[in-house]
């Protein structure tokens, strides 16, 4: 696992890893710092997978396992003191989406019957902070701005679109913050990839940045937006995106007619890592575990596979069955204990799998 050593170099190069110079010069060979960053961001955005109540079964089914007072310490983050989360994101989705983007509970007494927990806000804690155009016709992809923007006025957690749950909180911490120096970063893989460039560009377009830099860092996005999109997006003044992309997965080329690449695009290939079993497959080229493994090793246009950041290659098995049976790690390891079942006072088991916020 990645430590805080060379965090410092983190905290004095911050823009430049940030993308003030659009990455240039740093991305073939990568430099070791730039790989920290993304996988200090990538934890971040994992973090929306380990702590996301996927048992359908449950009553919770769609929401968060764990309350946010400790939250980033329950999911293992690397380094769980870096941030405080401020506020927890619940979207919904009005038209038709893959089955496994949004989970719905089979109960009857379900929490809600259409909001995902999405993801979360974090203002970084005294410990982190010292590593500190125009188109005619942008368009982007209907169901992502769905999720994005989608309202239900009977709902306690989407009578707010996630938009604006989103865009309030980012108000209020320039508010609480406008003495200091600031920056926002935005990260997420897949469909929160996508949601992540649509706030990014959403935040900068409507000037919520004010003026501090805005970067999102992103992990096997679907394509957004068309090319004015795209083109209104690289135009913008105080954005920057670096988009990571593995080779053989597929969803970065979904969906395919009428949509362009938005920012600076990072290369990886799973497939040269010793350690992971080929070929794989669309679930393991796709998992953001097997994303970060690979940009702790990739050599970029050299060829070939060597970890530059020391992090544990059990990882990769954490949600999927990728690495090779040779390092004798069981697949999906990761499970919260005897999934959520408790025993109670009257010796009978039952599922308790949600914490309230105690604050």
């Amino acid at each position: 696992m990645s430590s805080l050593r060379g965090f410092g170099n983190i905290a004095r190069r911050w823009r430049e890893l940030n993308g003030a110079n659009y990455w240039k010069g740093l991305l073939d060979p990568l430099d070791v710092d730039l790989r920290k960053n993304i996988i200090n961001y990538g934890e971040l955005s994992q973090a929306a997978y380990t702590g996301l109540n996927r048992e359908r079964r449950s009553r919770y089914a769609g929401s968060c396992l764990f309350r946010r007072k400790d939250f980033l310490s329950r999911v293992d983050v690397s380094n769980p003191n870096l941030y405080e989360i401020t506020k927890f994101i619940y979207a919904m989705c009005t038209v038709s989406l893959p089955d496994d983007f949004m989970i719905k509970p089979l109960s009857k007494a379900a929490w809600s019957k259409q909001s995902n927990w999405m993801g979360f806000v974090a203002v970084a804690t005294d410990e982190e902070i010292v590593r500190p155009g125009s188109a005619n016709d942008p368009r982007v992809h209907g169901g992502w701005l769905s999720v994005y923007t989608s309202t239900d006025p009977g709902s306690r957690y989407n009578e707010q679109s996630a938009r604006y749950q989103v865009l309030d909180e980012v108000k209020r911490l320039q508010d609480l913050y406008k003495q200091e120096e600031t920056s926002i970063t935005i990260t997420g893989h897949s469909l929160g990839a996508a949601l992540a460039t649509i706030s990014a560009t959403d935040i900068v377009s409507n000037g919520y940045n004010k003026t501090c830099p805005v970067s999102a860092f992103v992990f096997g996005s679907p394509r957004v937006g068309n090319s004015d999109f795209r083109k209104a997006f690289d135009s913008a003044e105080d954005l920057r995106l670096l988009r990571v992309r593995n080779s053989p997965d597929v969803v970065p080329n979904w969906p395919k007619l009428g949509y362009s690449d938005a920012g600076t695009e990072l290369m990886i290939d799973t497939g040269e890592s010793p350690y992971i079993k080929s070929p794989g497959n669309p679930l393991t080229w796709h998992d953001m575990e097997c994303y970060m493994h690979g940009v702790a090793g990739t050599q970029g246009s050299n060829g070939g596979f060597e970890l530059e950041v020391d992090r544990d290659i059990a990882l990769v098995n954490k949600h999927e069955d990728a690495l090779k049976k040779e390092y004798s790690i069981p697949p999906s390891w990761w499970v919260v204990q005897n999934k959520g079942m408790v025993k109670g006072k009257d010796g009978r088991w039952h599922l308790a799998d949600h914490e309230d916020d105690d604050d």
